[in-house]
């Protein structure tokens, strides 16, 4: 066993807050179209508003400027995604884009089988937020065993 093994995971949760100038498109369109179970909800008066919505699990991801560019050219033939960029693990990544285009997301790309072998599509959606919509078609342990995909530590 490593030092690093041992490490304690301090953070316990990520939370990403968008400020949404229409709040009411915001939370139907995270809630009711993409299925986001909303947990809490809080008001201050009629324009101070917070919904927090159950995203699952959640991961932070670090990519360096090569692999921003590479997931670019392959998820959205090349078209530069912001700096920031919310990605969802969905069941159905074509069912998922046809209802958020429905409910007034811009379709960036479609859905196309990348490398990785999950199924992607890139939308605008409401709050001005980049998202990528995602269904993996193998698990972790199918994709760990592929050159290029284990952990730094294997």
């Amino acid at each position: 066993m490593s030092d690093d093994d041992t490490r304690v995971q301090r953070v316990r949760q990520l939370r990403v807050v968008v400020e949404a100038p229409d709040y009411d498109e915001a939370v139907r369109f995270y809630r009711d179209v993409l299925g986001m179970d909303e947990i809490a909800a809080f008001s201050e008066g009629a324009e101070d508003r917070v919904a927090i919505l159950e995203a699952g699990r959640a991961t932070f991801e670090i990519a360096s400027p090569a692999h921003r560019e590479a997931i670019d050219r392959v998820e959205a033939d090349g078209i530069r995604s912001p700096k920031i960029r919310i990605a969802f693990e969905v069941d159905d990544a074509q069912t998922s884009t046809r209802d958020a285009e429905e409910a007034g997301a811009t379709v960036v790309a479609e859905p196309v089988l990348t490398p990785w072998q999950s199924l992607n599509s890139r939308l605008e959606a409401p709050a001005g937020l980049t998202v990528t919509l995602f269904e993996e078609t193998e698990d972790s342990h199918e994709r760990a065993q592929r050159d290029g995909f284990g952990t730094n530590d294997s």
